[in-house]
């Protein structure tokens, strides 16, 4: 009797999100790299005077992390690393954004807003697609041996 193997699915509304955090992370890094100080300005809510941190910096290292979590939408399966460089990339964002920025801007609702919104509740989606597509290539892996 042989035995049945459930086969783990991608489903392509995963891809979906992907692609979705993909633009959204390289949009918002855009208007950090060439509208940083406005940016700033109006997330402090008038109390940002200009200081060490490096919006442009900032926004071109996000572009990056973005443009790679929209490339690992086209073979989530086999570029699995790409997934978890882009959430190892969401979290030294957040992590530099709550360093770099935080203490410049305060914290108040924008910042806030920003911090979750923008940096940290897209981990969810991404490490659930992360562990799937995990899943699915180990699969694959066995059932070719």
């Amino acid at each position: 009797m042989q035995e049945e193997t459930h086969f783990p699915k991608f489903p392509m509304h995963f891809r979906g999100l992907l692609l979705l955090a993909g633009m959204y992370t390289l949009a918002w890094s855009a208007i950090y790299a060439w509208l940083g100080p406005f940016l700033l300005t109006w997330m402090g809510m008038g109390n940002y005077q200009g200081g060490e941190f490096y919006a442009p910096y900032f926004g071109v290292f996000g572009m990056g992390v973005g443009i790679v979590l929209f490339f690992s939408a086209f073979y989530p399966v086999s570029w699995v690393w790409l997934i978890l460089i882009g959430i190892s990339g969401k979290l030294l964002t957040a992590v530099w954004f709550i360093l770099g920025c935080v203490p410049e801007v305060g914290w108040n609702k924008r910042s806030i807003f920003h911090l979750v919104f923008n940096e940290l509740i897209w981990l969810i989606p991404l490490i659930i697609i992360f562990l799937r597509s995990l899943q699915v290539k180990n699969f694959l892996s066995q059932s070719e041996r």
